[in-house]
Parts: structure tokens; C-alpha cells; sequence
């Protein structure tokens, strides 16, 4: 009987970043890819089924015996299991992003299809895995299939953004991976490529990112900066609401951080009325800014106002509409709640959501949720007399110990090791 049962499609997110998985992949090997996929916990009745097999020529498969030689075979492999296309020699599948046409001040950018379903696949397996573990396949794709193309004088401007855009995403990663340096070189590098790319809206995505790690490293004044310079590039191109508020709330944070007070809400103000304008340009490479992700850069900015009633609420909001594929963003989000209960002093509902983020995608491999957890530790450890409070303490202890072992070899990569 089978004992396995995991969701394929989610198993196979998580192993985007594998060099067996990327080998098997390559050399077209479907039965040492239905044998990575069987020992992470699908089961081969599920693998026969969404392959549309039998179970009989799945053994077949996974022991050597044949191989899979059909194209119509590999193509529903993709398609079952949803492997980008471009891992199996495949044109686009039907389910991955479609290229689009962002407009440039000097008419539309035609991206590269294969570039744009790298981008979806990474995308997609960073917000349910964590980026801890596919900084390495981003990295080994911009060395292989970018970095060649930008010599190539065949390939035009557009090969500047698509490697602006990667590399940025590298640099995300990295930053998830507890390596702040190494993330801040990539940012440093992924903005001029962008400014050559002629892509504006790209290069004030990337000060958005700066912005961030700047916040993250402890430099308020930096942070407020960044934003300032991506608001002023981003006022020069097509005119993208979702942005410009990304943007503005991060000018907040940076002002609230600073302890700028007025400026930080009228900044703040401003991020909510962009997100509410509706604006007909698009641009897929750009990190997604919704709703949610302002409830929670809000709920932050708000936090740092010492606002708890306002800040609780944008918690709240941006925990009930973040959908549940996006774990690390869920984690985030939890984390904050439990801050600003404890600040409250409502200590028994702080528990009571502790309890729910401690179940928050326990594999989830992100560094970066390991250092907001030791925060939000030294954040409860003064309630420790709170008998509540002491029993939840040794259960998050447990839970850490927990998430640092799976993640261990990251950890002890990363700079200054084990984190405190």
C-alpha cells in the first residue's frame, strides 16, 4: 500500500535548486527524475497517475529498464509535475507566465520566453521554499544561459534586463540566505545592468531592493535614499502603480526607522493612494507588490510609530489575504502579529499566534525567518515569569533547533555563522 502522498507539483518546486533533479532534467533521465520525486515523499501511484502511466512501465522506468523517448511523454511529464519546459528541451508549457511587452520610453521590449519561465519557475519555488536553497541554480543559470548572450552582439539591450532581473533575484536569495554582503553585491551589479538595458522601471525595482537590505543591515538614512533615487527613476518611464507604491513604503519604513514620524505617514499615504490607482502598464520582470505586501510593510511602518492599534490591523489584513503558497511571506507576517501583541501587552493572544507561526512551513529554507524568530525570542524572553509564556518559549526553543539542524548547511555558510 502506498504510504506516500505528497503534492508532485509542490515536491518539484522544492527540488528546482537540486543538481540531481537539474541533471536529470538535462540528460532527459524521467526515471532518475521519478525516483528523486518517489523519495521525496510522492508516492508512485500518484507519479504513475499524473503521468497517465502504468505503474508497471513507471518501474520500468525508475529501474533503468527503458527510457522515456516520446515527446509527447515528456511533454506530459511537464505538464503533470509542472518542470518549466526549458529544463526538458520543451517550448513554453501552457501553464507558465506568457511573455509580455512592457513599454519603454523608446517602444515595447521583446523578452525571450525561456527567460521569462526561468524567472516564473524560480519565482514560484523561492516563495514556497525559501531562497536558501536556489541561490546556486540561479547563479549556475545567469553563468550558462545569460552571461554568454551579453557578449553576443546579436542579442540586444534586452539581455541587459533579463541579467538585471536575475541577478537581482540572486541577490534576494542570497539575502535570504543569511549572506548580506554577497546579496549587496548583487544589487550592485544588477542596477547598472539595468540602466543599460535602457528598462527604468527594472533599475527603480532594484533600488526598492536596496532600499530594503539597507533597512535590514541597520541604516535607515540609506534605506530612504534608495527609495528616493527608484521613485525618481520610476518618474521618468511608464508610469507602474504597483511600484511606486512598493516604493513609497519603503521610503516610510525607512523614514519610521529614522524616526521621521510625519514624513514616514505621508509617505506611507502615498504608497496606499498608488496601490489604488490603476495603471495599464505591465513589466513581468518585477517583483509583485499587492495588497498583502503593503499590509505588511505597513503593519512594520507602524510598529516603528509606535501605532500597535493601527499596526495590529494591517498585521491581521495582511495575514488573511496572503494566500497560503507563500510561506515565507506568511511566516514574516506572524512573526510581526506576535510583536505587536507583545508589545501590547497582550500577552495570551501573542501566544496563541506564536503557536500558528510555529507551524508556519516548519521546512520552510529561509535564514532570514531564522533571524526574525531569535528576534521575536528576545522580544518575549522578558515575560518568561508569565507561566504561558515560559511553556510557549521552550516549545519555540525546540522548533528552532528543529529549523537550524534542516538548515544547517546553510547557516554555517553564511556570514558570521550560526546566527544569535
Amino acid at each position: 500500500m502506498d504510504r506516500q502522498s505528497q503534492d508532485p507539483r509542490q515536491v518539484t518546486a522544492g527540488l528546482l535548486s537540486d543538481d540531481r533533479f537539474l541533471a536529470a532534467c538535462q540528460e532527459r533521465d524521467m526515471g532518475a527524475l521519478f525516483r528523486l520525486l518517489n523519495h521525496r515523499g510522492v508516492s508512485t501511484r500518484r507519479i504513475a497517475a499524473a503521468a497517465e502511466i502504468s505503474q508497471g512501465r513507471l518501474y520500468d522506468y525508475m529501474n533503468g529498464r527503458t527510457r522515456v523517448e516520446k515527446l509527447v511523454l515528456f511533454e506530459q511529464i511537464a505538464d503533470a509535475f509542472h518542470i518549466p519546459g526549458y529544463l526538458l528541451g520543451l517550448a513554453r508549457r501552457p501553464w507558465e507566465p506568457q511573455p509580455t511587452e512592457p513599454q519603454s520610453q523608446d517602444g515595447p521590449l521583446h523578452i525571450d520566453g525561456d527567460d521569462l519561465a526561468a524567472m516564473g519557475a524560480f519565482r514560484s519555488a523561492d516563495r514556497q521554499t525559501g531562497g536558501g536553497r536556489l541561490y546556486g541554480a540561479v547563479v549556475r543559470h545567469l553563468g550558462h544561459k545569460v552571461a554568454p548572450r551579453l557578449v553576443d552582439t546579436t542579442s540586444g539591450l534586452q539581455v541587459f534586463a533579463t541579467a538585471a532581473a536575475l541577478t537581482e533575484m540572486a541577490g534576494w536569495m542570497a539575502h535570504d540566505s543569511g549572506r548580506d554582503d554577497l546579496g549587496a553585491q548583487h544589487f550592485a551589479r544588477a542596477l547598472p545592468l539595468a540602466r543599460t538595458s535602457g528598462d527604468l522601471p527594472l533599475a527603480a525595482n532594484i533600488a526598492a531592493s536596496r532600499s530594503h537590505l539597507a533597512l535590514h543591515t541597520g541604516d535607515p538614512a540609506a534605506a530612504a535614499h534608495w527609495a528616493r533615487m527608484g521613485l525618481s527613476l520610476v518618474g521618468k518611464g511608464p508610469r507602474i502603480a504597483s511600484l511606486t507604491a512598493r516604493l513609497h513604503a519603503m521610503q516610510a519604513r525607512g523614514l519610521a526607522a529614522g524616526g521621521q514620524h510625519t514624513a514616514a505617514r505621508r509617505a506611507l499615504d502615498a504608497a496606499h493612494s498608488d496601490l489604488e490607482t490603476s495603471s495599464d502598464a505591465v513589466h513581468p520582470w518585477l517583483s509583485p507588490f499587492d495588497s498583502a505586501s503593503l499590509a505588511s510593510e505597513s503593519a512594520l511602518v507602524m510598529w516603528d510609530l509606535q501605532q500597535y492599534e493601527v499596526a495590529l490591523r494591517h498585521a491581521e489584513r495582511a495575514i488573511a489575504l496572503r494566500e497560503d503558497g507563500r510561506a515565507r511571506s506568511l511566516a514574516f507576517s506572524r512573526i510581526t502579529l506576535v510583536g505587536i501583541h507583545a508589545q501590547r501587552g497582550d500577552l495570551d493572544v501573542a501566544v496563541q499566534v506564536g503557536h500558528e507561526l510555529l507551524t508556519t512551513s516548519p521546512t520552510l529554507g529561509s535564514v532570514r525567518v531564522i533571524h526574525q524568530l531569535h528576534d521575536l525570542r528576545r522580544l518575549l524572553e522578558p515575560y518568561r515569569a508569565y507561566v504561558p509564556v515560559r511553556d510557549y518559549l521552550e516549545g519555540f526553543d525546540d522548533a528552532i533547533r528543529s529549523r537550524m539542524l534542516l538548515l544547517a548547511d546553510i547557516i554555517t555558510s553564511s556570514r558570521g555563522g550560526t546566527p544569535t
